[in-house]
């Protein structure tokens, strides 16, 4: 499970929109929008994010226990 509210917390940390992430990642804002709604990604996606972001601790936002 993805905790959303962390992934939001470090994009915007980092200075980024979501649109902003979105088009790093190749899908629309409104995509991303859903996708992070449901808190699904996909595994391309998530390792780009990681990198976009610096992100240390990957487990904690993309792998979380519910």
């Amino acid at each position: 499970m993805i905790r959303t509210d962390k992934l939001r917390g470090v994009i915007a940390e980092k200075g980024y929109s979501q649109s902003d992430i979105a088009r790093k990642i190749g899908i629309t804002p409104k995509t991303f929008y859903e996708k992070m709604k449901i808190g699904v990604f996909g595994s391309d996606e998530i390792q780009i994010m990681i990198d976009e972001l610096h992100i240390d601790n990957p487990i904690e936002i993309f792998f979380a226990e519910e």
